[in-house]
């Protein structure tokens, strides 16, 4: 059974669309910028940028929507209806539409802004629908209440890795044959004061207050941390008998994905790169492909000093020379780190490089880390005609490991 990709949705700081990201993305644009917000001076926060949604979410929501919703649920309903729109906005039946819909903090701040007014106002002001809009399968919920989706619910909460390992899900589900299709991606909305404090905290983001534009630097000597971003993506994932019954365009195959995990730090990857090894492996075993058969990665590649190196020493124990012939993107650079919500917005733009035959850029490197001596995409690179195989990494805290396969379809 062949899965294909029919619909494609995304909301980021580069794009309030997938065509206008990916334009901005192949264009070399950055979505980072300058917190404006009064309480980056009010608690002294030592982070003082990120890579904010280009289009506010109550710009495309109704006003109801908005209030009911915590951000990263109103990204998720944004990124999904326009996959939905972009598959054609298909009849099924709701019993074989499901949807694996991911985050890696969840509603964060309708959390902290409940709490804040327990303190300031007491329990009664608390509102009703607190618990539904800070719950982590919140943004999943939303999305099947509004496609209907009653095959099943689900949200993998797995850090940085979980949108890639919502995506590695929807093949069970299609491949078992209880469902027809799935949506699945994944959002995040955490630039609030708390976890920017407690990123910053831990030594893992960008200092690099006054250049925020260039703060994301995969791979380069003066990388010292990644830059948060928020936003959504989402894919429309079918059966290839379902999609062509219905004559849908087909952009891509999901041919592969696989989780595995460390067991060896909380927040640092294994060095050794064993883990994130074994899950490539078996996305490319699962997609019947060798390792040289891969022309394009769209990496991991956070931007943090010892996370970029570990991902190479994962890919070079996989590719060996061969990892000098792939074409690699770290578009963090341009986008920041959507967290849980990063591994679908690179789904996407690892879809739409095999479908246009174009790995997009790698902005920012300035001086590569002569111990990372990967062919790294620093302006759009024409991908190879004929069927090629592309893979996108997701890694995240506690050890999570998830990597997707697409390959070409045309």
């Amino acid at each position: 059974m062949k899965i294909v990709v029919t619909g494609l949705g995304a909301t980021t700081p580069l794009g309030g669309d997938v065509s206008s990201t990916w334009e901005a993305l192949l264009a070399g644009k950055s979505g980072i910028s300058t917190l404006q917000q009064t309480w980056v001076a009010q608690y002294e926060i030592p982070v003082t940028f990120a890579g904010q949604a280009k289009v506010p979410a109550s710009e495309i929501l109704t006003l109801q929507e908005s209030k009911r919703l915590d951000p990263s649920s109103q990204f998720a309903l944004i990124a999904a209806r326009e996959a939905w729109a972009d598959a054609g906005a298909p009849e099924v039946v709701p019993e074989r539409l499901a949807v694996e819909f991911s985050t890696g903090i969840g509603g964060v701040w309708t959390l902290l802004d409940a709490f804040d007014t327990l303190k300031e106002r007491g329990a009664r002001r608390v509102l009703p629908m607190t618990v539904p809009m800070l719950m982590p399968n919140g943004p999943a919920a939303a999305i099947g209440m509004d496609l209907a989706a009653r095959g099943g619910v689900r949200t993998a909460v797995s850090a940085c890795a979980s949108s890639t390992e919502a995506i590695a899900n929807a093949i069970t589900r299609l491949k078992s044959g209880e469902v027809d299709m799935v949506v699945a991606g994944g959002c995040e909305a955490a630039i609030h004061p708390l976890p920017i404090a407690a990123f910053a905290a831990m030594h893992a983001t960008s200092r690099r207050n006054d250049e925020p534009e260039k703060a994301s630097r995969p791979y380069d000597v003066n990388r010292d941390g990644f830059v948060m971003g928020e936003g959504a993506g989402a894919l429309v994932l079918e059966t290839e008998e379902h999609a062509k019954a219905r004559g849908a365009k087909i952009y891509a195959y999901l041919v592969g994905g696989s989780v595995t995990s460390d067991a060896y730090h909380i927040t640092a990857p294994d060095p050794e790169g064993s883990g994130a090894a074994r899950a490539v492996l078996s996305a490319l075993e699962q997609a019947g492909a060798k390792p040289e058969d891969v022309v394009h990665i769209n990496a991991h590649a956070t931007s943090t000093p010892v996370g970029d190196i570990a991902e190479y020493t994962a890919l070079k124990r996989v590719f060996g020379d061969h990892l000098e012939n792939i074409a690699i993107s770290a578009t963090k650079a341009s986008t920041g780190h959507l967290l849980g919500g990063a591994g679908a917005i690179e789904a996407v733009f690892t879809v739409l490089a095999l479908k246009n035959r174009t790995a997009p850029p790698t902005i920012n490197l300035d001086d590569q880390d002569p111990a990372i001596p990967l062919d790294i995409v620093t302006s759009p690179r024409k991908l190879p005609e004929g069927p090629i195989l592309a893979i996108s990494n997701s890694f995240g805290f506690g050890g999570h490991n998830a990597v997707i396969a697409f390959r070409s379809y045309d």
